[in-house]
């Protein structure tokens, strides 16, 4: 029985290799382009490895556009929504797990429903609205609109109810207060919940492209996912100056992961998401 079991798990071993392998071609691809000269870029048959590695790529994408605003912007916009939105999600989620009041599992109900309605049904609102208090182009309107998910207070409310009462009513009796509890007490024992809504947000707004096109219009408020369309021009692409961007664009995502990749399995494990 455990030969056959060792021989399961070998193959399924195998298997999860040769899907990781095609999922990284890609990226490999990308990261072999940016080390290319433009022609070499569009030979045929097409090389993995470039014969001569131009490293110059990467300082040429900083003085070819202002990549570094770009990056600035990004990392700026997506902090601040990660705060933000933890904030408002552990505090709403404190309320619907820990506190009773009326409606409370309608209004539940109700919030978590907004989930079905998709992104592009409220932006052109959300727009609308951030033009009439002349927030467009600045980081109140790409921040304020992105803080406000259900998602985020579905994750934390479900682990927050895997939290026994016997903490918070210990609390009680020592007179403390209800965001004290909130603070001390779910919050460090819910580390894992908030660094997986944490990794989560920080990475779907890093990526974030639709709202951003929407909102901002001048060249200083781009975020990298907009500068990366400053290399397409009317009459060509440079792909290799793209490429390496690209590769500098996605490496903050690449490291928020890997620092919190222990939280990020544990988190999704406790409150029942499947990734």
């Amino acid at each position: 029985m455990r030969i056959k079991e060792r021989i399961l798990n070998w193959f399924l071993f195998s298997i999860m290799v040769l899907v990781a392998f095609f999922m990284l071609i890609p990226f490999f691809w990308m990261f072999s382009t940016s080390l290319k000269s433009l022609g070499e870029v569009f030979e045929y048959p097409p090389k993995w490895i470039p014969r001569e590695p131009r490293w110059e790529n990467y300082s040429r994408v900083w003085s070819v556009v202002p990549f570094g605003r770009y990056l600035l912007n990004s990392l700026i916009v997506s902090s601040c929504i990660t705060f933000l939105h933890l904030l408002v999600a552990s505090l709403s989620a404190y309320a619907f797990a820990r506190l009773n009041f009326p409606g409370r599992d309608k209004l539940f109900l109700l919030y978590l429903a907004t989930l079905m309605i998709p992104g592009q049904v409220t932006m052109i609102p959300n727009f609308i609205l951030i033009k009439l208090l002349r927030l467009t182009d600045t980081y109140t309107g790409l921040i304020l609109p992105n803080v406000f998910t259900a998602f985020g207070v579905f994750l934390l409310r479900q682990f927050f109810l895997t939290i026994p009462k016997d903490y918070e009513d210990a609390a009680r009796i020592d007179g403390a207060s209800r965001f004290y509890i909130y603070s001390r007490i779910i919050l460090p024992l819910s580390i894992p919940a908030v660094s997986t809504l944490a990794i989560f947000t920080f990475v779907f707004q890093w990526n974030n492209l639709l709202w951003p096109l929407v909102v901002v219009s001048k060249d200083s408020m781009k975020t990298i996912t907009l500068g990366l369309a400053s290399f397409q021009g009317m009459y060509g692409t440079t792909w290799n100056l793209l490429m390496a961007a690209a590769v500098m664009g996605v490496l903050p995502s690449i490291v928020a992961f890997l620092l919190g990749q222990r939280y990020l399995i544990k988190g999704v494990t406790l409150t029942g998401l499947k990734a």
